[in-house]
């Protein structure tokens, strides 16, 4: 190899960068102890621009294409270096390739709760996590305010800064969108173009931009989600007589399918009272008068009439182990005193009472402990 060989390898013909990897912001050219060779190549792909540095000094700065470097394309670098008359000789420069495609898998996510005040449940705690998408829309700003001399500037580097200053926003968002907190999920999109706006505005200092913004969950404590599975159940339970005669109708067909057990006695007792106490009070001439054989010019009601409704009966709550139960009917007290957890010693209580009472003291209750057995003699 001849001395004019060995000159020629210690210039450099090409300049160009080819990204093998996924989250590369920023890559210096290295150059090592070689010079650049005036009339070299410069290859600027897409999604990326080239930027000359000059002993600290940012230089020119050059988008996507295929340049021959020269004096009259390289106008910041002639000046800082002095060629006033042009210049052709070999030149050492710095040059850094800023990757400005869209980098999309960056996360974030709230360490700790942002605390905000709810219209309806006042001051809740949520937490949130979703991805993000960063540019680089200044490749000047950018070398300047973050990478400085990095030779490989990576999107790990910067994305706990950018994280801090979403949590930083997110609060704020919230805040000032006005959406209650049922409501919030229906408003993730909304809530997550306007961060991408705020955050973009904020880091332009910078030259990156946020061009997308994604919430992915926003969460409230588990107290709190408990709370609303509560009252979520009781909306969908209604109105609680209807639900409750429901339940007396499930137990008597439960009853019904199992006749030989506990359960079936006690709802039978209960039957048999109530159509016992029914019988009593037709006989003692509080239920319609007895049914006499129509007049010869009374007319028969049509076969498709409907008899009136049965009249709603008194709903009693008692006391069980510290714990109120009920509503029950009659017959469901029957049922409670044949399981022995009703008995004259158990408050009881309905609407109009001023306060619990022992059920042995109401006379209402009378005909239902009528089938409670006395105590056992002394041994």
């Amino acid at each position: 190899m001849g001395l004019m060989d060995r000159l020629r390898g210690e210039f450099i013909d090409i300049v160009e960068w080819l990204d093998d990897s996924r989250d590369t912001i920023v890559w210096r050219f290295p150059r090592y102890q070689n010079e650049i060779k005036m009339g070299a190549k410069l290859v600027v792909r897409e999604s990326q621009t080239a930027v000359f540095v000059n002993e600290g000094q940012i230089a020119d700065a050059f988008p996507p294409g295929t340049y021959t470097l020269e004096t009259r394309n390289l106008p910041i670098l002639s000046t800082l270096k002095g060629w006033k008359y042009g210049f052709n000789s070999p030149f050492k420069a710095e040059v850094y390739f800023v990757n400005t495609r869209q980098f999309t898998e960056m996360k974030w996510g709230t360490q700790n709760p942002v605390i905000l005040r709810d219209a309806e449940f006042g001051v809740v705690r949520l937490r949130a996590f979703g991805a993000y998408a960063a540019r680089v829309v200044d490749a000047q700003r950018l070398l300047r305010e973050l990478v400085g001399t990095d030779p490989q500037f990576r999107t790990e580097e910067v994305q706990e800064y950018l994280r801090q200053l979403i949590v930083g926003r997110l609060g704020g968002a919230l805040a000032t969108a006005g959406v209650p907190l049922l409501d919030l999920a229906a408003h993730q999109d909304a809530i997550g173009r306007r961060l991408a706006g705020v955050l973009t505005a904020e880091l332009a200092e910078v030259g990156i931009a946020i061009p997308t913004f994604v919430i992915e969950n926003i969460s409230v404590p588990p107290e709190v989600e408990r709370a609303l599975d509560k009252r979520t159940s009781m909306g969908a339970v209604g109105d609680l007589n209807r639900f409750t005669q429901f339940q007396a109708a499930t137990a008597l067909e439960e009853a019904a399918r199992n006749p030989g057990g506990e359960a079936g006695a006690g709802v039978g007792l209960g039957m048999g009272m109530a159509m016992g106490q029914q019988m009593a009070r037709t006989m003692s001439g509080e239920a319609a008068p007895a049914h006499h054989a129509p007049a010869a010019h009374a007319p028969t009601p049509p076969p498709s009439a409907e008899p009136p409704p049965l009249p709603p009966q008194t709903q009693w709550f008692i006391g069980v182990a510290g714990q109120r139960q009920g509503p029950f009917d009659l017959g469901g007290l029957a049922t409670q005193v044949a399981a022995g957890t009703l008995g004259p010693d158990t408050l009881a209580w309905r609407a109009g009472m001023a306060q619990w009472q022992p059920a042995g003291q109401l006379p209402e209750l009378a005909s239902v402990l009528a089938s409670v057995p006395p105590p056992l003699p002394p041994r």
